[in-house]
């Protein structure tokens, strides 16, 4: 289990208070989440500038120390994906923290393989060398990472929509095979700054739309340098509604979704 967060939206925007100050912030939920487990096993936030990914990992929990508040206070930009770890597969250190990336690519995790021992050999056979010699951990998570991303170098002409699709669905078959018994957990955050896939499938997640500018309930202040002449969109994505004051909305289990030119979420059934 883990818990994560995406923002995605057509200006810069400051996310200090998604993951900091509001009532339910990622910090918050690497303490305890509303089912009452921690997430203490290491944090990770991207961001990205001008194009290139910028990742800051620490094994240690989100909440304690000040390195996770100063991260989340600089952050301001059009596309975040932040993480807090439970280790399910694969023990504490950097290697294991998410988020993973290559080159532009930025993929966070949250649900576990089960009986991975055993799916990890099917999933490795079908993946790239070139991805494969990559494989820096032990993470049931960096696995999937690696092995999607070997299909979309293999067959580009899919698109990243069914290429991911293939791939956590072939994931989903491995899992079933190996341990019938034992449901797979796989919500995903798979990015390259300007295209955001993910889904939801056996945990929890949450979306909320935003369609202008607004003072920030938790601040009292925009989190945008507005420019007049574009509408703001943006949308934030979470295991957890992170503001409880504010409508948002569940994604529907065994789900895949993208973010669309409006900033609302395509949604399609996953699973076989």
């Amino acid at each position: 289990m883990c818990r994560l967060y995406t923002m995605h939206a057509n200006e810069p925007t400051r996310v200090e208070c998604s993951l900091v100050k509001s009532q339910n912030a990622l910090m918050a939920q690497s303490e305890g989440d509303m089912a009452g487990y921690s997430h203490g096993h290491g944090w990770g936030v991207a961001d990205y500038d001008d194009g290139q990914p910028l990742i800051e990992k620490q094994t240690w929990a989100a909440f304690h120390g000040e390195h996770f508040a100063k991260k989340a206070a600089r952050v301001y930009a059009r596309t975040v994906v932040a993480h807090v770890r439970r280790a399910t597969v694969g023990g504490t250190s950097i290697e294991n923290t998410h988020p993973f990336h290559h080159g532009k690519w930025i993929f966070a995790h949250n649900g576990t393989v089960p009986e991975f021992d055993q799916v990890r050999p099917l999933i490795l056979e079908h993946t790239d060398p070139l991805h494969r010699v990559e494989i820096a951990g032990t993470t049931d998570s960096e696995h999937v990472f690696r092995y999607l991303m070997s299909l979309f170098l293999h067959h580009p002409e899919r698109g990243l929509k069914e290429t991911v699709r293939a791939g956590l669905e072939q994931v989903i078959a491995w899992s079933a095979q190996i341990a019938p018994d034992r449901p797979v957990g796989l919500n995903i955050v798979l990015t390259d700054g300007h295209h955001v896939i993910g889904s939801r499938y056996n945990r929890s997640l949450h979306y909320l739309v935003r369609e202008h500018i607004y003072d920030c309930p938790i601040c009292g202040k925009p989190h945008v340098h507005h420019k007049h002449e574009t509408d703001y969109r943006a949308v934030e994505i979470a295991s957890e509604p992170v503001t409880p004051d504010e409508i948002w909305y569940e994604v529907p289990n065994k789900t895949i979704y993208t973010v669309a030119e409006d900033y609302r979420l395509d949604m399609e059934p996953l699973g076989r």
